[in-house]
């Protein structure tokens, strides 16, 4: 059973296998006083290493000869083949093929065997199963797990450690390890405190069955924040999270683009997606922050930079910070000209334009003009848009 015994124990095995990760003030939202927990500047760069640690530090020695496998998208494999690296033990993981590489290849640089599955978590723990009944393995489970819970609740007590006089903390939902150790140990230490859970909208396994009070299995999973994609939660974290989680939330996939975009510029901080929607949820007030003293954890750092790219561009664009703009013209000499002159007295950058005839016009001598613009934010996009139909342009259409 997870006691705080437990926990506390589990903080003083891991002394010298986690990094005590610091609090860091942010502005991300003006409304409330907020402060980061930079899990993703962990070993590893996930909070996972914590309960991987802790749990493999747990076994027998004849579990010890046998190794361990698991399976993860990612975050756990890495945790799970650090701590069998540093313990001297054998460790197999089964990965979905959709993990980012650089989390594969991270993975593979702490020494652990490595199977991709084809699908996703939940196809990757099948697979890891089968060769544990095979082979004799140990199973280290990515959260549900009363030795591993233990290992991520010792993130509370460096929380509480730092700082008490917190109103809430603001955890990622996956499967549901990392937020049942936080909430256990903080209701248990300082019940005044409030546990918020977020996920993402494409995958809200935990929001859905809490709300209707029973274990759910979603029948797909679909979200960037790949690290907390699991269609169905664990008996323990569903028991844990109902008990003590005070209200979970759901974030989309612009929120969390624009929330790790933030944290780049901001803080000069990468988080993946799943340590991010924390942020998000602060970010665009999913939960009652004002004038509150906040802490986000963020979980993870690992976010493959090709998908980087794509997620900064995506946040750029949503944040209005970029802006696709269409317009219908006279095809004449000079519309270019006037249209630059226009955007440029506005301040803003043209960084992409696409001329082309078009026989959808209404005039048969018109064109459309499609550009896309480096702005400062939506009112600055709203004053472009308003310069340029009052110099008589149409703007078919506007997407920022």
């Amino acid at each position: 059973m997870l006691t705080l015994d437990k926990v506390y124990h589990a903080a003083f095995v891991l002394k010298d296998v986690v990094r005590k990760t610091n609090l860091i003030q942010s502005e991300i939202n003006p409304d409330c006083t907020t402060f980061l927990k930079t899990e993703n500047l962990q070993v590893t760069g996930s909070f996972k290493v914590r309960g991987a640690g802790y749990m493999i530090s747990q076994l027998t020695e004849e579990e010890k000869a046998r190794g361990v496998i698991a399976c993860s998208a990612g975050n756990h494999a890495q945790g799970v083949a650090l701590a069998a690296q540093k313990y001297g033990i054998k460790a197999t993981i089964c990965l979905p093929d959709g993990a980012p590489i650089s989390k594969v290849e991270a993975t593979r640089s702490y020494g652990a065997q490595i199977e991709m599955v084809k699908g996703v978590y939940d196809d990757a723990y099948r697979r890891a199963l089968e060769l544990r009944d095979e082979k004799g393995y140990t199973f280290v489970h990515p959260f549900d797990d009363d030795n591993v819970i233990a290992g991520q609740g010792t993130v509370a007590l460096e929380i509480l450690d730092e700082m008490k006089d917190i109103d809430a903390v603001v955890v990622p939902i996956g499967g549901g390890g990392l937020i049942s150790g936080v909430a256990y140990v903080i209701k248990h230490l300082a019940p005044h405190i409030k546990v918020y859970g977020v996920q993402a909208d494409g995958a809200p396994s935990m929001f859905n069955s809490v709300r209707d009070h029973k274990i759910e299995r979603l029948p797909s999973v679909h979200t960037i924040a790949d690290g907390i994609a699991v269609k169905q939660p664990g008996d323990n974290t569903f028991a844990l999270v109902s008990e003590y989680v005070d209200e979970i939330v759901t974030v989309s996939e612009d929120e969390i683009s624009s929330a790790i975009l933030r944290l780049i510029e901001k803080q000069k901080m990468i988080a993946e997606g799943a340590g991010a929607v924390s942020v998000a949820a602060v970010m665009f007030n999913k939960i009652p922050v004002k004038n509150k003293k906040v802490v986000c954890l963020v979980s993870g750092g690992n976010i493959d930079v090709t998908i980087l790219s794509r997620v900064i561009e995506r946040g750029l664009l949503t944040s209005g910070r970029t802006c696709n703009l269409c317009l219908e013209l006279v095809d004449k000499p000079g519309q270019l000209m006037d249209v630059s002159r226009i955007i440029a007295g506005e301040g803003a950058n043209v960084i992409s334009v696409h001329h082309e005839r078009a026989s959808e016009t209404k005039d048969i001598n018109g064109c459309f003009l499609r550009l896309v613009l480096e702005t400062k934010n939506y009112d600055h996009i709203h004053q472009i848009t308003d310069a340029l139909e009052n110099e008589g342009f149409r703007i078919v259409s506007c997407n920022s």
